[in-house]
């Protein structure tokens, strides 16, 4: 017997009742996403989790899903259970109402893009605990009693839009990103690396950097208020003294900043926490080929200490959280605290995503993830890391495959040298998977070093740009360069119009 159950708790609004409610299939009990929930003037969908907020004055409204036998609720219907017929099976419905209070904003509002003024679906409204995305018409209906609302969409900038802002018809504009990966060191706030950048952003057509923020050993970049790893240390080695500078300065020349954070290797986290350090069969805590420990991605205590500094990076402005090393190291014969299958293994990176999502979301920040460029080719399995296309897919917003030509072994796409064709590996590869995430959610990393496992040829401005013309052509979200000494050439890029 296929069921769904609706739970509603009514959010105070001033013109309209307002309801927040989960779906899911009673039998599976997993979310039914995309159900519409509508009244005669309003249209709203649930979301990936089930979630769906609506608000209406009128007395009824109806819940539609393709499979399902439309639900017609009456607003009055106060704590009543009902049962309705689903096709050839029963439907019950719990519905709930706790008393309204007066205090919150009703927001009947539209999406549109800033350039063509067409209406943007699927955008995601939220505030620190909801979200609703927009339907067919750009529309959303969305009640909260919070000061700030945040509105994503993919391949645009998100909104930050004040509760007491009266405004109507949300504009937001298109971007693609064009980053440039900014190291460590290279953030001080004064180095010549990031006055070089600088200049490049501002007379070329790169819009964006990369930033590590916790990098691979563990350290931060800036002194952050997070005790626990300020404790140990973290911020010891930091390049930047004075992050609100650094940020007016992006914010000033309009760069879209991108904050990257190494997650399960981190030697500073381990080191100071054996307990949940990943080990070897002999007890000790594993390292590396280049001396750094990692700790274990089943344990939740690593989770809250990486989101928690990701938290901190979206609290002082970066536009996007990237999460790298967001998987299980690529060695055989390690020691978790879960039994390390595939199942457990998918699972600990789902929790991890989960729950960044959940607290970062008061922050209105875009996440992307990093993977292996061979993630995009894997039919079945997660290459024993935890990496899924479909289930990263689920959680970020946006995927960042590391699409190095020279990462590809001999004889893959056909070449014996794939290094020597960086247009057919980065097309190729970004085309294998569009039926699984639309490539606007796609942003490459591209090579902009030396070949180091074919020809060991430099990439040169013809391979780089051989590498942007394949994303372009894919239509992805744009491009990320990775030079690990952050020195690039100006005229590998467009002039700025």
């Amino acid at each position: 017997m296929i069921q769904f159950i609706i739970i509603f708790t009514l959010l105070p609004s001033l013109l309209f009742a307002s309801f927040t409610g989960t779906i899911i299939d009673k039998k599976t009990l997993k979310p039914i996403i995309e159900a519409s929930i509508s009244d005669s003037n309003h249209v709203v969908q649930s979301d990936i989790n089930g979630w769906f907020h609506f608000a209406t004055n009128e007395t009824m409204f109806n819940i539609k899903s393709e499979k399902y036998k439309t639900l017609h609720v009456k607003k009055n219907a106060l704590k009543k259970k009902y049962k309705m017929q689903l096709k050839s099976d029963v439907v019950d419905t719990i519905i709930s109402f706790p008393i309204p209070s007066p205090t919150s904003l009703f927001l009947p509002n539209t999406i549109i893009d800033k350039k063509t003024l067409e209406p943007i679906i699927g955008a995601f409204v939220s505030d620190s605990k909801y979200t609703v995305q927009s339907d067919k018409n750009g529309k959303f209906d969305f009640s909260t009693n919070e000061k700030i609302i945040h509105i994503k969409a993919y391949g645009y900038k998100a909104l930050h839009i004040k509760k007491d802002s009266n405004i109507t018809l949300y504009e937001m504009s298109p971007i693609k990103i064009k980053a440039l990966y900014l190291t460590f060191w290279g953030a001080s706030g004064n180095s010549k690396t990031m006055k070089k950048i600088f200049k490049i952003i501002k007379e070329t057509e790169v819009n964006a950097i990369v930033v590590d923020i916790k990098n691979e050993y563990g350290s931060t970049l800036y002194k952050t208020s997070f005790e626990q790893a300020n404790s140990y240390g973290a911020h010891k080695d930091r390049t930047n003294r004075d992050i609100a500078r650094f940020m007016k300065m992006m914010k000033d020349g309009e760069i879209y900043t991108i904050a990257r954070i190494v997650t399960f290797k981190d030697e500073i986290q381990a080191s100071n926490n054996p307990d949940y350090a990943i080990k070897k069969q002999d007890g000790e805590i594993w390292k590396n080929h280049d001396g750094m420990a990692w700790v274990d991605p089943f344990d939740t205590r690593s989770h809250n200490y990486t989101i928690r500094i990701a938290e901190e990076a979206a609290k002082v402005g970066f536009d996007e959280i990237n999460f790298d090393y967001i998987r299980f190291p690529a060695k055989t014969g390690l020691v978790f605290s879960k039994e390390n299958t595939q199942t457990n293994r998918i699972k600990a990176i789902d929790t991890f995503l989960d729950s960044a999502k959940q607290r970062l979301r008061k922050y209105g920040v875009y996440i992307s993830v990093d993977t292996y460029g061979n993630i995009l080719w894997t039919k079945d399995g997660d290459n024993n890391i935890g990496q899924t296309v479909k289930n990263l897919s689920q959680h970020a917003d946006y995927l960042a495959p590391m699409l190095y030509p020279s990462g590809f072994a001999k004889g893959s796409f056909g070449k014996e040298n794939p290094s020597s064709y960086p247009y057919i590996v980065i097309y190729r590869s970004i085309k294998h998977i569009e039926n699984i995430v639309n490539p606007l959610r796609v942003r490459p990393w591209l090579q902009y070093f030396k070949d180091y496992a074919h020809t060991k040829m430099y990439y040169k401005k013809h391979q780089v740009r051989e590498q942007v013309r394949a994303a372009e052509n894919m239509n992805t979200n744009g491009w990320m360069m990775w030079s690990p000494s952050s020195k690039y050439h100006q005229n590998y890029f467009k002039t700025k119009k």
